[in-house]
């Protein structure tokens, strides 16, 4: 199995891009997704959240008040590696119990997809790795319209790398610019190349 890590900076497609490859019938794992997940009601990660950041990050229904962790997080470095400390450990376990099953179901193709993919150093995960990237004007753009303030935009790019040096990092990069055919078109080439590599491979057998 091909395995693929995806990164990018936030609003710049790296969810629609999961999406696209999903209907390309190759195995996805999005991390946003896992990350909620680990936080829900019950489990272990919230009860050390609410230890470490207090009753201020709940809701009353006793759920994660997101959007308040956030506050806290993106505006302190240390209470941000503390959020990370607590989380990124059962999310990356989750990835790869997935990625495992994917091997024994015999899938050709998988990707994860990862916001702090280099941060992490988790790019030793994977055969190859794919930056999804837009400007900075329409990441700002993208993000204006889920109503983000420019504090929380800033905030949230000083909390990753540099998208210039993501690109630089990664194997393949696909421009989401355009329309979302454009942005299909850059993913089945990529797919589309490893699919027939591995038939021409198993053709010779």
């Amino acid at each position: 199995m091909k395995l693929f890590g995806l990164t990018g900076g936030i609003g710049m497609g790296k969810s629609t891009a999961g999406q696209l490859l999903a209907q390309m019938q190759v195995e996805v794992a999005d991390t946003d997704l896992i990350a909620r997940e680990v936080v829900e009601p019950g489990q272990p990660a919230l009860e050390e959240l609410q230890a470490a950041f207090g009753n201020e990050i709940m809701l009353p229904g006793g759920t994660l008040n997101r959007q308040a962790l956030a506050r806290i997080a993106f505006a302190d470095t240390e209470a941000r590696h503390r959020l990370e400390s607590i989380l990124h450990p059962r999310i990356r376990a989750i990835w790869l119990s997935r990625v495992e099953t994917w091997g024994t179901q015999h899938r050709d193709a998988g990707v994860v997809i990862i916001p702090l993919l280099f941060e992490t150093k988790a790019e030793v995960y994977f055969d190859a790795t794919i930056c999804v990237a837009c400007s900075a004007l329409t990441q700002a753009e993208r993000l204006r319209a889920r109503k983000w303030s420019l504090q929380q935009i800033n905030e949230r790019r000083q909390a990753q790398w540099p998208l210039e040096k993501k690109m630089l990092l990664s194997d393949y990069v696909v421009w989401s610019e355009g329309s979302l055919e454009v942005s299909r078109e850059q993913l089945t080439r990529i797919i589309s190349g490893f699919r027939r590599d591995v038939s021409e491979r198993r053709s010779k057998l």
